[in-house]
């Protein structure tokens, strides 16, 4: 767990293939209860082009900006919408990259990774939340492979746009998602 004292960082990573959707959405109602000396940026993946596959040189721009994002911050929010029960493509991408990175000797990913805070965001479109259970397998797993806090995941049933704003007890749980108490 991070030092409490310590003023936290949100790196929010959006997979969403496409801006201003449901977990996007979600995900922003949520930031509206982060802890009032947090800090929070936002990184679209959608925007950043990453190769399909992690190799070769070290550090594209794009991948030196989600590296620096993701190990400046005490807390990454993965928010992808549930693809076929688990994240979106560009999110998978993104986690293959922690897997190079974990693989450099000289950048110390993991013993940089442990204690972080792991938060997922995720909107789905039709089922329940045990469709929900792989992706937030993956997310817990991975936390514990890197010796990182798993804080768990904020689901929202929502298909349609205009379907998150209308479920108030959606919103209730996103703006209380963070709680302060971590």
């Amino acid at each position: 767990m991070l030092d409490p004292v310590r003023s936290r960082s949100f790196a929010f990573i959006l997979g969403s293939p496409r801006g201003g959707g449901n977990t996007e959405t979600l995900a922003r109602y949520a930031a509206e209860g982060l802890p009032p000396d947090a800090t929070d940026s936002w990184l679209s993946l959608s925007e950043l082009t990453l190769p399909p596959s992690p190799a070769g040189p070290l550090l594209n721009s794009a991948e030196k900006v989600l590296l620096d994002a993701t190990l400046d911050s005490s807390d990454i929010v993965v928010a992808s919408p549930l693809h076929w029960y688990s994240v979106s493509a560009a999110t998978k991408l993104y986690l293959d990259y922690w897997a190079r990175w974990s693989g450099l000797p000289d950048l110390g990913f993991r013993e940089q990774m442990r204690g972080k805070n792991l938060w997922a965001v995720t909107a789905y479109a039709r089922g329940d939340e045990t469709d929900t259970q792989p992706l937030t397998g993956m997310f817990r797993r991975t936390a514990e492979y890197l010796g990182m806090e798993w804080c768990g995941a904020l689901l929202a049933r929502a298909h349609r746009e205009g379907d998150l704003e209308a479920d108030q007890a959606a919103l209730a749980r996103a703006v209380a998602f963070f709680g302060g108490d971590r």
